[in-house]
């Protein structure tokens, strides 16, 4: 498979889940391992460029295709849009679900660069996050939103909206 741009290959057991691949195998630990049910969202990544929940994927299933972690945002050494958003507008909390709200956020940014705070909350619904009422979480993807736009405003003015 392709991770992050790179080709990689492994001898696994065939129920190996790709949560486990990632954090065990290629020591990318950035995708969290969080319920063991597919309920928190915390493992999500992308295969082809669409958000799964990796504890719910064999990682020989993902063999021959693409996938994307955390660790694959960056580029260049500068951070995504959405990762600079939730260090700006404090949506970090904890972190334990943060890689799986960037991943889910970016999809959502890549498909609407213009969410509605709605349209954000709906995109977020499948993850779980245990510290905070998601209100630094939907601010943190409309600065990322802005940023992108060329319209971004201050975590303060961010706020106010």
């Amino acid at each position: 498979m392709n991770v992050n741009g790179e080709e990689v290959s492994r001898e696994i057991e065939g129920r190996l889940l790709l949560v486990h691949f990632l954090r065990d195998h290629l020591r990318l630990t950035g995708t969290h391992w969080g319920c063991d049910t597919s309920n928190c969202g915390t493992c999500v990544v992308w295969l082809d460029g669409e958000p799964v929940k990796s504890c719910t994927v064999l990682a020989a299933m993902a063999g021959g295709h693409e996938v994307r972690t955390v660790e694959g945002m960056e580029k260049d050494g500068e951070l995504d849009a959405v990762q600079k958003g939730f260090v700006e507008c404090h949506g970090l909390q904890c972190g334990f679900c943060t890689p799986g709200m960037m991943m889910t956020a970016r999809a959502l940014l890549d498909r609407n660069p213009d969410p509605s705070e709605q349209e954000i909350r709906e995109a977020i619904s499948g993850q779980i996050c245990r510290c905070t009422g998601y209100a630094t979480i939907v601010r943190s993807i409309r600065w990322a939103a802005a940023e992108e736009a060329g319209t971004r405003t201050t975590a303060t003015e961010a706020s106010a909206s």
